[in-house]
């Protein structure tokens, strides 16, 4: 993680890190003003907090209650060598807690990340740059041995060179990557997440059987979202962006709708639009690009390539990012290695919705045949002794398709997860099902899968291949696990070249009838291509074109960024048109309008339902705004201060919409209970003196919105570079 510190006044210091600051202070006796914690203070807190962490993490997933557990950290110093100091951690437990438990508990404090690290020796390498931002290299804290040569099945290259080749690239790019965390809970299991240090909603996870496979899968992955404007997808990008020459890479068109906003000629071909608009419900308006808002420079397309002809077909911008997700994109070292990947992980996720959807029983794949592989059986048997039955499954579908399934079941939980992998080469499909299975978790993080289910809506409705897809937290049925196939297993190795393997899994798509649509991105170096195959990659359903498009946030943006700043009639507008929307009370502002704001602020909790409700406040339509004060705090999950004010204001509604009280006579004690703070904004909202408490002004320019500008920063590294590369290419 990257930390930034700025000198504030006097000995005062600011450290920023992702959507954080921290202030440090130095005693009065120190020459300091005591105004904050000292950095080493800080220091010590950190071990504490940690435990506790852990603590709570063990008793929740327990069920265990916390109130009456109390932990205290003393720091014992040497006294011939002050920076030798014991750390004693105590932890009191009631009585009621097993001995169990009690011994689970220590276990778990033993487990603290801030006390591993300390233990195991942090080195500190302190050096002077030229710049913090152009020092760009990697912080990766892998340096492979410039002259192995490991080379694993699916890649063209050796790993070494291979991590190499990409850290260059996006050194060259001028961004500098940070892993976060690594994994590796049981034998041949790796997976890590790393992310831009500069703009950490920049993130990819990798995975793999050995440290430099998984680290080469993380940096794949960045390089091909970073290559598809993944990371970016229904982002805004600001209105400089939006208006420049062009607005996700140079070779884009721009397509007017027709005069009654019908779909324009040249985009798409009969093909598509016989699965994309089978009813011909779909507009122009549908298509208008969501990261530039530009309605009036039309339909933002891109083009691809038809692979039974070699045609150029021009795809929306919209479409892509409301159907596709990440689905069918890939880096490699060659573009035969890439078109394998992308087409295998294409593979995968078609067969796992149809195995989900039509509760499909696959066959175990013998132990006959896992003895092939001994390191994917020491993972397994890993798993299985810390008490993680494990099935391993032949998802082919009878020898159709080159797809794996390793399957874990949690006895403490009763949850269990399906991880599916896919590969020519059976054996890496297998791997590939294994380590995503554990990617990113802990022992711990098992806890939280989903139990299986009976009910077939649960199973069969779209929105639960949306969450299998995006973090595999969707339901599975119980037919799952019957020991009645629906197919035979099946012993299949495809591979051969990578041009070979690419060419079965094309062959695949043609026999089944399948149109593929391929563009390739290689201007920034290396090769990336994505692939669309209509009516058999999406994420999520077609009908979201017309029904739920990302661009709804087009109607909103402006409004919301601007609220501050909107007169009587503008606001009454506004909560008209989100009234009439039928959108979600719940939903959040961030997705609705495409704007990364801070967490940690109103402005990132706020949902459409909070926002109603300042906008009646304004407009002092209190009996509307009393209603869903209600409803906030009967279901809007939020933070305690929030809630808390709410709690003041439904009193303060009350009170002034009653005919015989007087909100005078309240005011006192209503202070004492809620603090003099809550009160005057809770009673400035009513009378007009606090209008959108919470909520700091903003503007189209996103003025105060770091983090979202951060997000902006990134892209323009790659925007200026698509700008410069292709005018070379």
């Amino acid at each position: 993680m990257e930390i930034k510190v700025n000198f504030l006044d006097n000995l005062r210091l600011e450290a920023k890190f992702d959507d954080f600051t921290v202030i440090a202070d130095q005693p009065i006796r120190y020459k300091g003003d005591g105004s904050a914690p000292g950095p080493f203070d800080y220091f010590l807190a950190s071990s504490a907090l940690c435990a506790a962490y852990f603590v709570r993490v063990y008793c929740l997933s327990r069920n265990i209650c916390t109130d009456n557990i109390r932990i205290s950290q003393n720091n014992i110093v040497d006294p011939e060598n002050r920076y030798k100091q014991i750390f004693k951690i105590q932890v009191e437990l009631p009585e009621d807690i097993s001995d169990r438990d009690r011994q689970g508990i220590l276990r778990s404090i033993d487990r603290c990340t801030v006390k591993r690290v300390v233990q195991n020796g942090p080195d500190f390498q302190i050096e002077a740059v030229e710049s913090l931002d152009a020092d760009t290299e990697a912080l990766l804290m892998l340096n492979p041995d410039s002259n192995a040569r490991s080379y694993i099945v699916g890649k063209d290259l050796p790993l070494e060179q291979t991590i190499a080749n990409m850290t260059a690239m996006l050194a060259e790019l001028g961004i500098k990557i940070e892993i976060a965390s690594w994994r590796n809970i049981v034998p041949h299991v790796w997976s890590l997440h790393i992310r831009d240090a500069a703009s950490p909603m920049c993130f990819t996870n990798g995975k793999g059987s050995t440290k430099e496979s998984a680290l080469c899968s993380a940096l794949g992955e960045f390089i091909e979202r970073m290559n598809c404007n993944f990371f970016y997808n229904d982002q805004f990008f600001g209105e400089e962006i939006a208006n420049s020459e062009f607005v996700h890479y140079p070779n884009e068109k721009w397509f007017k709708p027709g005069p009654n906003n019908e779909l324009p000629q040249g985009i798409l071909d009969d093909y598509c639009l016989g699965i994309y608009n089978p009813d011909n419900e779909l507009l122009g308006s549908h298509l208008i690009d969501t990261n530039s808002g530009n309605v009036e420079r039309g339909i933002c397309s891109l083009p691809f390539v038809r692979q039974s002809d070699g045609e150029t077909v021009y795809f929306p911008t919209n479409l892509i990012e409301n159907l596709y997700l990440s689905n069918g994109m890939s880096a490699g070292n060659t573009l035969a290695e890439a078109q394998v990947q992308c087409l295998s992980e294409i593979f995968e996720r078609a067969v796992k919705k149809e195995i989900i959807e039509q509760q499909l029983v696959l066959p175990d794949v013998p132990e006959s045949v896992l003895a092939k592989y001994p390191s994917i059986v020491e993972g397994i048997k890993a798993l299985e002794e810390q008490g993680f039955p494990v099935l391993v499954k032949d998802a082919s579908l009878g020898g159709q398709y080159p797809v794996a399934c390793v399957t874990l079941m949690n006895p403490r939980t009763g949850g269990v997860f399906p991880s599916f992998g896919a590969h020519p080469n059976q054996q890496v499909a297998i791997e590939r099902s294994l380590t995503e299975l554990l990617q990113g978790r802990s022992f711990e993080g098992l806890n939280d899968i989903q139990l299986p289910t009976f009910n077939d809506m649960a199973v069969t409705e779209p929105n639960n291949y949306v969450e299998h897809f995006i973090d595999s937290s969707g339901v599975i049925s119980w037919r799952f696990f019957s020991d009645k196939a629906d197919f035979e297993f099946c012993e299949w190795d495809h591979s051969g070249t990578t041009e070979e393997e690419a060419a079965y899994l094309f062959g695949l798509l043609k026999g089944l009838g399948k149109e593929v649509y391929m563009t390739v991105h290689d201007q920034l170096g290396g090769a990336v291509c994505r692939m669309l195959v209509p009516g058999f990659s999406e994420v999520y359903p077609i009908e979201d074109l017309v029904w739920d498009n990302t661009n709804k946030a087009l109607e909103y943006r402006a409004d919301i960024l601007n609220l501050h700043r909107l007169d009587e009639d503008e606001l009454r507008d506004l909560v008209e048109r989100l009234e009439e929307s039928q959108l979600d009370n719940y939903a959040d502002i961030i997705t609705l309008i495409g704007i990364e704001f801070d967490e940690n602020t109103v402005w990132g909790q706020l949902t459409i339902l909070e926002l109603k409700l300042l906008i009646y406040l304004a407009l002092e339509e209190f009996e509307d705004a009393l209603d869903l004060v209600e409803a906030f705090l009967q279901y809007n999950d939020n933070t305690v201060a929030r809630r808390l004010f709410y709690q003041a204001l439904e009193a303060v509604l009350e009170i002034t919409l009653s005919d015989d009280l007087a909100l005078e006579h309240f005011v006192p004690n209503l202070t004492r209970m809620f603090g003099s703070e809550v009160m005057h904004a809770a009673v400035g909202s009513v009378n007009g003196d606090v209008r959108f408490y919470g909520l700091t002004p903003t503007n189209m320019q996103l003025d105060g919105l770091d983090k979202h500008l951060r997000l902006i920063e990134s892209y323009k590294k790659l925007h200026a570079a698509r700008k410069q590369r292709f005018t070379n290419y």
